[in-house]
């Protein structure tokens, strides 16, 4: 489970790192400072829980089995959460219909909140020295 998460924690940084520049470079001429701003929350978002996947798995030790349910639910929200801004603020652009997803960006946010309540609770009752 461990190898998987840092896997899918990589995958998160680079994709975020490459719409960045592609949001930064290419749609900057394309979309609404607004939707632009909407695209780069998401980037940040996921770069955020990105970094913070791979600090808890290569901390594993320190926390007990609850980690892996507030990891998965973490992965879960980044891609409810950021997927969901970076197709609603470029529906102009890509003529999709994804008005629908709008509900879907709040229960991300909620399954990122969840995930890092999870993760709280999960640390170890022991000292670390």
């Amino acid at each position: 489970m461990k190898i998987n998460i840092i896997r899918i924690a990589i995958l998160f940084a680079i994709s975020s790192i490459i719409l960045g520049a592609f949001g930064a470079h290419g749609l900057k001429e394309h979309l609404t400072s607004v939707q632009l701003n909407s695209f780069l929350t998401g980037i940040r978002y996921q770069m955020y829980h990105s970094l913070a996947l791979l600090l808890f798995t290569f901390n594993h030790e320190k926390f007990n089995k609850y980690l892996n349910y507030g990891l998965g639910i973490m992965i879960v929200g980044i891609i409810l959460f950021s997927f969901s801004i970076y197709l609603l603020s470029t529906q102009n652009l890509t003529g999709l219909n994804t008005v629908f997803l709008g509900p879907v960006t709040p229960v991300g946010g909620l399954f990122l909140t969840f995930s890092w309540i999870i993760i709280l609770f999960s640390i170890k009752n022991k000292e670390y020295n």
